[in-house]
């Protein structure tokens, strides 16, 4: 119990009399506590031993404790027919609650998801062209590889690691002072990607890239994920604010690595999972050496500058001034089932560093580690499919979330450790499946498909009446773009879009409402304007302030980890896209593309609907643009156009992923 945080009101009386008694007795309640609290400490100080539940084989039962095995494919009939692994444990489930997958999405519902989803652009008019065009066997097979080789992938999927590691340009608070350098692990992290470097090279440097690496200064860079959240130079106590960053890393690498809500035993045992509070104090214990704090000074980077570091303690309840018994690093013991020394580890790697973060990366990365692997293909199902198979991705404790098909998680998992821990081609693997080219609903365009669309509506109102959750996976489910996407979106249709990457990040015109609540020097918009057309990914990441657009579309703050974004549906959205000044321009922007790339206005209207939802406009969409805007006098007619332009801007086939 914390006091110097409590307070206690009693009513307001008028008579001096009355609050002299109420003064009296608020300092007869602060005395009583007081008292309590040290009785209630009297059991724990520095100079007592730990005393913990031990680590049952009841405890170890758990799914996501469980060694990790390479799990044989289903035997079911229908599953036995599948083209891909992946596809077989799907239609086992399937099979076994009678549900009938939906048929395929048709090839111009295809190669939009693949570009958005891979990429965050949408294919061009002769990019999709190619795409029909192309009659070989593989040709979905050879888009994957082509868009997976792209450097627009890394800019896209940076995004969703930047939001586990808080990522922000910023640290936060009343000042949210700006960390100058922090657009370098921005580009690190879209570089790593786009190399493919292995997740467990990838996380490893993000832990300990300077002991692994301590001559190259990128690894030096790759460790701002650890400290990457919010911050306060300016506290009185730096003591409290190590406290207070350490506490932040050791709950963020639970969570993001290892799927493991590690940090709600900062105060005392966890309530649910099998993690004491000395737990996460020996998991704090292996970063205190490497953070650094200086008053007023942003810190950015993991660097070990004692040779020999201090004892590590447990902290009473949590509280940072009060010492509890005194911990040795060690590896979280819920899951390290083979009872492995870190020190023993870290004194079998070279250096001159305690290499404790070393010793912790080279654990992580065992191939048969049970969360490691697991936790990051789940992260990756979830990027094609909205949800994981487990739907709580930075909880696979007793609270989280069982997988829906947990034999599956456990075949991508080793999928991954068996392909040099490649992200790329798990991608590839989950893309290339029949469950990620299913319909998203009735789509009337499947040139090939044999079924007519009474059979089809029916085989979709049947899956989702059967499975609302879509836990089954019978169809593909449609997804919104983020406010991130739906920028660049709108640059690259626009013909907008500067392609330049990595650099410093740039700051693009503010809303004069959102500007007047500023203090001077926060928000310094770029000089150069072509700057301001950049994809989002380089856009400036304040902490304690997010585009419009962004914000409207449930981007988050950076001060927490993010496992998954919420997808409200606010009206605040449709006004963004509908007034926004931004929008404005850009439909400006499409009307003058349409004008310079078509002739008749019948070709206008084509170009823009394959430039905004990637098919051609139906006859009757047709006519009713051209109706539109004809029905104006001549000198109204950009204006018109410009108006159709933002109406596509605000449709939901534009807004949606099918």
């Amino acid at each position: 119990m914390n006091l110097r945080w409590m307070r206690y009101e009693t009513p307001r009386i008028a008579s001096s009399h009355h609050r002299q008694n109420r003064i009296v007795t608020t300092l007869t309640l602060w005395a009583c506590l007081i008292v309590q609290t040290h009785a209630q400490d009297d059991f724990t100080s520095s100079d007592t031993a730990i005393e913990e539940p031990p680590i049952t084989a009841s405890d170890r039962d758990h799914w996501a404790f469980q060694p990790l095995q390479r799990p044989s494919l289903p035997a079911w009939s229908p599953a036995s027919k599948a083209n891909h692994p992946i596809d077989t444990f799907i239609l086992a489930q399937l099979e076994l609650r009678d549900i009938d997958p939906v048929p395929a999405a048709s090839r111009r519902v295809l190669v939009r998801r693949l570009f958005l989803d891979l990429t965050g652009l949408p294919p061009t008019p002769d990019e999709l062209r190619q795409w029909l065009d192309d009659p070989r066997p593989d040709a979905i097979e050879r888009l994957v590889d082509r868009l997976l080789a792209s450097p627009q992938l890394g800019e896209h999927q940076a995004q969703s690691w930047l939001d586990l590691a808080r990522f922000a340009e910023t640290d936060g608070f009343e000042h949210d002072k700006i960390r100058a350098e922090a657009w370098r692990y921005r580009d690190w992290v879209i570089r790593a990607i786009n190399q493919d470097i292995g997740y467990d090279r990838f996380i490893s440097l993000q832990l300990a890239g300077d002991e692994i690496e301590p001559e190259d200064p990128q690894a030096k860079i790759a460790t701002t994920f650890c400290l990457a959240g919010p911050d306060m130079p300016d506290i009185n106590s730096q003591d409290e604010r190590k406290n207070h960053l350490l506490n932040g890393i050791a709950a963020n690498v639970g969570s993001v690595i290892m799927g493991l809500q590690i940090g709600c035993a900062q105060c005392h045992e966890h309530k649910f999972d099998p993690i004491s509070h000395a737990d996460f104090y020996r998991m704090r214990a292996i970063f205190e050496p490497a953070v650094n704090v200086k008053k007023n000074i942003s810190v950015s980077r993991l660097e070990e500058v004692n040779p020999s570091p201090a004892k590590s303690h447990l902290r009473i309840r949590g509280d940072w001034d009060r010492l509890g018994p005194e911990v040795v690093p060690s590896f979280l013991r819920i899951v390290n089932s083979t009872d492995s020394h870190l020190q023993a580890v870290a004194e079998s790697l070279p250096g001159e560093t305690t290499r404790r973060r070393w010793a912790l990366a080279k654990w992580l990365t065992q191939d048969q580690h049970p969360l490691t692997s697991r936790v990051i293909a789940n992260r990756t199902w979830q990027q094609h499919f909205g949800h994981g198979l487990s739907r709580s991705p930075s909880d696979f404790g007793y609270m989280g979330d069982p997988p829906t098909h947990p034999q599956l998680l456990d075949w991508l998992a080793t999928e991954l450790t068996k392909g040099d821990w490649s992200l790329k081609r798990l991608h590839r693997k989950i893309v290339c499946t029949d469950a990620y080219q299913r319909g998203s609903y009735p789509d009337l365009d499947m040139e090939t498909d044999s079924l007519d669309l009474t059979d089809r509506l029916r085989q979709f109102k049947s899956a989702i009446e059967q499975d609302p959750r879509n836990l089954t996976l019978a169809y593909f489910p449609r997804r919104r773009l983020t406010g991130e996407s739906l920028r660049d979106v709108m640059l690259k249709i626009s013909g907008s879009l500067n392609a330049q990457q990595y650099g410093p990040s740039f700051r693009p015109p503010l809303p004069q409402e959102v500007r007047q609540d500023l203090l001077k020097g926060q928000w310094d918009v770029t000089p150069e304007s072509n700057q301001h057309r950049r994809r989002s990914i380089y856009v400036f990441a304040r902490r304690n302030l997010r585009l419009p657009l962004f914000d409207s579309f449930d981007r988050p703050s950076g001060n927490e980890s993010c496992a998954r974004r919420y997808e409200s549906t606010t009206a605040l959205q449709s006004l963004q896209l509908l007034n926004s000044d931004f929008s404005r321009e850009i439909s400006e922007r499409l009307a003058l593309r349409l004008r310079a790339d078509a002739v008749s206005p019948e070709s206008k209207v084509h170009l823009l609907f394959l430039l905004t939802v990637s098919r051609p406009p139906t006859p009757a969409e047709v006519q009713e643009v051209l109706s539109f805007v004809r029905s104006s006098r001549e000198e109204d007619l950009p204006e018109r156009w410009n108006d159709v332009c933002l109406a596509m801007l605000n449709t939901n086939e534009f807004v949606y992923v099918d």
